[in-house]
């Protein structure tokens, strides 16, 4: 899981570079083993004047691969595969963790225009995945499906990118702000809904979207779904089913709902009662976040924003 606006950042002064007339080079990681510092997709843009921007490990290999990049030694016109870590002598000079292990690929841009198209597609919103042919180098910027941030085969990679993770917070509160303001740092797209008058925020979050919709509205306007969490926060049953039996018809990536195991289950019979099938139903999380008895606020927070990134992640939980 990398952040939009790491990449964002990366994309933008590898065009200007390019832009300037510089020779410029952008480093994927692709693979790791171990304790690895950053994960697959992780990029870093690198210059020719010997500047860099972004991270793929902790700061010995970006100088590594910044100094083969200035000696001409990675300026090839077909991307390049360089592994670190394959011995312990090197892992320990490249300062990896213990038994960790990178493959990173590099790749010589030149087409100042197809970078400036993904960044003009990623303001818009979009989702894009870049393809990369791994034997001749040539790039296409295709429409992204929003299931994986990074593929790699024998023939190509393919990261996607933007835009950005969406999470809906149903129901304002104290419990709500700090979920919120986690969620924040990993770049997600913040939205705490609630139509109550008397809940309204006196000091919104700064990057947080407020609004007064019906929960089920609010579910229904998320741009892009199979990038989206919705968690119900409300503890009314009238706002919080509301915004579930929405959810439960989107593709959203992930759906909680807050409260004790006996509420869980009375919220199960009352949305099976409108017609929603076990199946459907086994998509809530609740309630919602891992066990780490979590009793305060802001542990609660931090169980169900943990329980979002490891879903996200592709690591599945056991399910009561």
């Amino acid at each position: 899981m990398t952040d939009q606006a790491d990449d964002i950042d990366v994309l933008e002064n590898a065009l200007s570079w390019l832009q300037t007339g510089q020779r410029v080079a952008l480093a994927t990681v692709i693979k790791t083993w171990g304790s690895s510092p950053r994960p697959p997709g992780s990029l870093l843009a690198m210059n020719d004047a010997g500047q860099f921007v972004g991270s793929v490990s902790g700061g010995c290999v970006e100088e590594s691969l910044l100094a083969r990049f200035c000696n001409n030694e990675l300026a090839g016109p077909t991307p390049t595969m360089v592994d670190f870590g394959v011995d312990r002598q090197q892992a320990t000079r490249m300062d990896l963790p213990c038994g960790g292990r990178l493959e990173v690929l590099v790749e010589q841009l030149s087409d100042a225009e197809s970078v400036a198209s993904l960044l003009q597609q990623l303001r818009k919103g979009s989702l894009v995945s870049r393809k990369v042919n791994l034997t001749s180098g040539e790039v296409d910027l295709l429409q992204g499906d929003g299931r994986a941030e990074f593929e790699l085969s024998e023939s190509a990679m393919i990261k996607t990118f933007g835009p950005a993770w969406q999470l809906l917070l149903i129901g304002d509160g104290q419990l709500a702000r700090h979920l919120a303001s986690m969620a924040l740092h990993l770049d997600y797209r913040i939205t705490i809904c609630d139509p109550r008058e008397n809940f309204a925020s006196s000091t919104p979050l700064a990057g947080v979207n407020y609004n007064r919709l019906m929960p089920d509205d609010a579910v229904q306007q998320l741009t892009d779904q199979l990038r989206s969490a919705v968690v119900t926060l409300a503890h009314d049953p009238r706002q919080d089913d509301l915004g579930l039996s929405a959810a439960l018809e989107s593709q959203a990536f992930y759906i909680g709902a807050l409260g004790s195991k006996r509420s869980a289950q009375a919220r199960r019979e009352r949305l099976a009662s409108l017609g929603f099938s076990a199946k459907q139903l086994k998509r809530i999380h609740g309630p919602a976040g891992l066990n780490i008895g979590s009793k305060r606020p802001a542990e609660i927070a931090l169980s169900i924003l943990a329980q979002i990134t490891a879903i996200r992640n592709g690591i599945e939980q056991q399910r009561a």
